[in-house]
């Protein structure tokens, strides 16, 4: 069977481009998420496609980094998944690993320094953000997402706990008042009602 698995590290970037390629390459089931790829503990469909794979599959991922930005994790990863008879393709690298084969001294030297590129680029990006916020700090600028005005989220609270009588939806609550959902229900979780 062939199986994709697809991954992006923020909520701003597009899954539909590599969920494309994955499909166009015939897989039949297609793991999603939508997190960091600098740990494999939270990523829950790697977890579940790695549970679910069946001696025979094949993986179809598009880029190296898209599976990890560990090179430890990347070489664990698709070890485990050789291991229970699973193979791994790299669309745009490239680059297959077949259960049962080591590959060729070649393709193991690309993996590695592909996989070493990504966790170098991923740890510049830290490095570089990491700067920002500090220079951005030292000049008192606000960090992160503005804060919400009182009346705004008291209008929403007030809203929500009058959605029986006025038929809004906690979504529709969040689009008037600009007040995130995660925020109206922590507001009222507080309240202890």
């Amino acid at each position: 069977m062939k199986i994709g698995y697809a991954r992006v590290s923020t909520v701003g970037q597009d899954l539909e481009s590599q969920e494309a390629l994955l499909q166009a390459e015939g897989c039949e089931k297609v793991y999603v998420e939508k997190v960091t790829g600098t740990s494999t503990a939270p990523r829950k469909a790697l977890a579940d496609m790695i549970e679910n794979v069946r001696p025979g599959d094949t993986v179809y991922v598009v880029k190296i980094d898209r599976l990890a930005r560990s090179i430890i994790d990347l070489n664990k990863i698709v070890s485990e998944l050789n291991e229970k008879g699973v193979s791994v393709v790299f669309l745009r690298d490239n680059l297959e690993f077949n259960a049962g084969d080591d590959g060729s001294s070649l393709q193991r030297l690309m993996f590695n320094i592909l996989g070493s590129f990504a966790q170098f680029e991923r740890d510049i990006i830290v490095e570089r953000t990491t700067e920002g916020r500090q220079r951005a700090k030292s000049q008192g600028k606000h960090m992160g997402r503005p804060g919400q005005d009182d009346k705004d989220v008291k209008k929403a609270v007030k809203l929500y706990h009058e959605r029986k009588q006025n038929g809004m939806s906690v979504n529709d609550i969040a689009k008037v008042t600009g007040v995130p959902r995660s925020t109206i229900y922590t507001k009222v979780k507080s309240e202890g009602r």
